[in-house]
């Protein structure tokens, strides 16, 4: 029967009915020792949801032992082995598990199969929680052991052997407070052992420890794929080469900066730094033929060329297209290198296309060092064919300052035509400074009328909001070239295109500069003109000048167009502002409701107080806004007798006509006085022969 059901066994492991018939036949033959293997067999072979079938079977045959040596490891079967199933089900749970395991050994007092546990569960389980969860309970029972044993000392007495168990207590648990760091370490790097960072904090835990260093390092570069790595992978190894080389073993670090450039990275940049690093290495310790060789190998066109961003090829392909190489390349052709050698680095690299602004700089300055100057424009000539606006502004304006220092008016039309192409296609951003660069150049050594010219398009082609400092160059230019009667038509242009905040300005200057070359009239024109954009309430200033000017130069009736106008622009803008203001009340009562609203028959009456009301605050706060004068102005009836106005009058103004008081009252009459004429007899000799007739 026995060799039935094992032969059923075979192929039938799974079944628990198989499993419980074959236990119950051994429990009946009373073999003890081949019942206990049959039931931990069943155990090993049946899904751990099939067990509470075995358990109940198992424990009975556990109860009716003679032998307690045999029943006791029976009855602590069960929990391990269900932790060891609920470590597969519960993984979110890892660290309750564990340290559930781990109380049940100390409540059973097997120390040192809890610490086991402990340890194990640090060295396996892979989030932050569950590794805090573990130690902090690993900690406390290192604390609570140490305080028993120093309690049970303390009562007993203590000998030479609790000294020596206490010592080695203590250096236990101050072991785990020290090991805290690297074990942290290791769970991170168990969530993800292609961090590049975490690799690199590890290195600094055992500072001090070089063979653990290099075991690390020798780890971390064979663990990273640089594909999936967070972080620079390359970083590794060349902190790896360093460690070499602060130790002074150059032959390892050159022997890790080899293997480091046979690394498929993910990026171009990574090898490009590697090989960079390698180079300044070298460089560090005076090999400057080496470090020449070395970026010189580094940017040798392989034997498969590639396009820089074609990842399918792999990096060792692409990085001859490295700027980053090549710069370093060209940096040290300068410094140790000849000028053939630099020379041919350079054009190398703008052959690539890789070059950049700054390398074409870089390149033209070179040349023109060695004297090189029209190689040198060429070599701007090159960039500007590489690059499109903005990125060719720096090449341009470095470009067109040195072909002047260079040549001055030696090659005028050559510099014109190199500014006209300049400007071709300009953006207004970068235009200001080539158009006044272009002006300098004809001021100095071609033609004034040219000047004006570029100063006049420079006006339009710059952006609006520099618009206002170009006219204020232009104007300046023009008055100190031609004299400030020909800045009238810039200052109409400026006044006709600016905003209307520096248009008010340009007028201010403009009524200025009439004023003072005697044109009074020219003057009160354009303050008159500029009137019309002046919000009497904003723009005080502007009043209070031609006030000024009114006073000065003028006389009671231009004083009364003045305050007219102002009244009537004052007018214009009040409307406008009354029209918004009813438009906010409309909206403000039919948001919140009125009067009416709670008394339908008093509507009218009740809508039109509260217009009222609103129409008087904003008159008065419009008297309050208006700017109150210093001074008290001139010629006003209302306020002077005549003679007064008379006197104030030759005060102000010494070099007015004195006309007599007669006349002004004669002016002011309503009907003028019958003219008395004399009569007076005509000669005879006028009328000749019509006389007889």
């Amino acid at each position: 029967v026995n060799n039935c059901h094992e032969r059923a066994l075979v192929f039938m492991h799974k079944m628990p009915r198989i499993w419980i018939d074959y236990c119950q036949l051994m429990v009946s033959q009373c073999k003890i020792t081949r019942s206990r293997r049959t039931f931990d067999r069943a155990l090993r072979a049946l899904p751990i949801t099939q067990h509470p079938r075995i358990w109940p079977l198992y424990l009975r045959f556990a109860r009716n032992l003679p032998l307690p040596e045999t029943a006791i490891p029976i009855y602590t079967l069960p929990f391990p082995l269900s932790f060891l199933g609920g470590l597969t089900r519960f993984t979110d749970q890892l660290g309750k598990l564990w340290c559930s395991l781990a109380d049940y050994y100390i409540r059973s007092g097997h120390f040192e199969k809890a610490r086991d546990v402990y340890e194990e569960a640090i060295l396996t389980v892979v989030t932050v929680r569950d590794f805090t969860q573990v130690f902090d309970s690993f900690a406390q029972f290192e604390e609570s052991m140490i305080a028993a044993k120093m309690e049970t000392t303390s009562e007993l007495g203590q000998d030479e052997e609790d000294d020596i168990d206490l010592e080695l207590r203590l250096a236990r648990f101050e072991s785990l407070i020290t090991r805290r760091p690297l074990l942290l370490n290791s769970v991170l790097l168990r969530q993800n052992p292609h961090n590049v960072h975490e690799w690199h904090k590890r290195v600094k835990l055992y500072e001090g420890q070089p063979r653990q260093i290099i075991n690390t390092y020798t780890e971390a570069v064979q663990t990273i794929d640089p594909l999936k790595a967070t972080g620079k992978p390359h970083s590794l190894w060349v902190s790896f080469a360093r460690f070499y080389e602060d130790n002074e073993q150059l032959d390892d670090a050159r022997t890790i900066f080899e293997k480091a450039t046979k690394v498929n990275y993910k990026q171009v940049d990574d090898l490009a730094a590697v090989w960079c690093e390698y180079g300044e290495m070298e460089l560090r310790h005076e090999n400057y033929d080496q470090a020449l060789r070395i970026l010189r190998k580094a940017t040798a066109i392989p034997a498969r060329k590639a396009e820089y961003f074609d990842s399918s090829e792999p990096v060792q392909n692409r990085v001859y297209k490295s700027l980053k190489v090549w710069s370093m390349l060209a940096d040290l052709e300068e410094s140790l290198g000849t000028f053939q050698s630099t020379k041919a680095v350079y054009d190398r690299i703008i052959d690539l296309r890789i070059a950049t602004p700054q390398i074409i700089i870089n390149y033209a300055m070179f040349l023109e060092e060695h004297n090189y100057f029209e190689d040198s424009f060429k070599a701007y000539e090159r960039g500007i064919a590489l690059f499109k606006w903005p990125n060719v502004h720096d090449i341009w304006n470095t470009y067109l300052t040195k072909f002047i220092d260079r040549y001055g008016g030696k090659k005028l039309e050559r510099a014109r035509d190199l500014f006209e192409q300049a400007l071709d296609g300009c953006p207004a951003k970068y235009a200001k400074t080539i158009y006044l660069l272009y002006a300098k150049l004809e001021e100095e050594y071609g033609l004034a009328r040219h000047a004006m010219a570029v100063y006049e398009r420079a006006t339009a082609a710059v952006e609006p909001e520099e618009r206002h400092q170009m006219f204020n160059i232009y104007i300046k230019r023009a008055a100190e070239i031609y004299g400030v009667t020909h800045t009238r038509a810039i200052y109409q242009k400026a006044i006709e295109v600016l905003p209307d905040e520096h248009a008010r300005d340009m007028c201010l200057r403009f009524a200025d500069m009439e004023s003072k070359l005697g044109e009074i009239d020219r003057a009160r024109a354009i303050y008159s003109y500029c009137s019309q954009i002046c919000d009497p309430r904003v723009t005080a200033h502007f009043w209070q000048t031609w006030k000024e000017f009114e006073v000065r130069h003028g006389n009671e009736d231009t004083i009364r167009e003045m305050l007219r106008i102002k009244r009537s622009v004052q007018a214009t803008y009040n409307t406008q502002v009354n029209f918004m203001s009813s438009q906010m009340l409309k909206a403000t009562t039919n948001a919140t409701g009125t009067v009416s609203d709670l008394a339908p028959g008093q509507s009218g009456v009740d809508d039109m107080k509260l217009l009222e009301q609103k129409a008087q605050q904003l008159a008065a706060e419009a008297e309050q806004d208006k700017p109150k004068p210093k001074d008290k102005i001139l010629f006003v009836r209302s306020d002077t007798s005549r003679s007064e106005l008379a006197e104030l009058a030759k005060q102000a103004n010494p070099d007015e006509i004195d006309i007599d008081d007669d006349e002004d009252e004669d002016a002011e009459d309503g009907e003028p006085d019958e003219v008395q004429l004399e009569q007076k007899s005509v000669p005879t000799a006028v009328f000749g022969g019509l006389k007889d007739d």
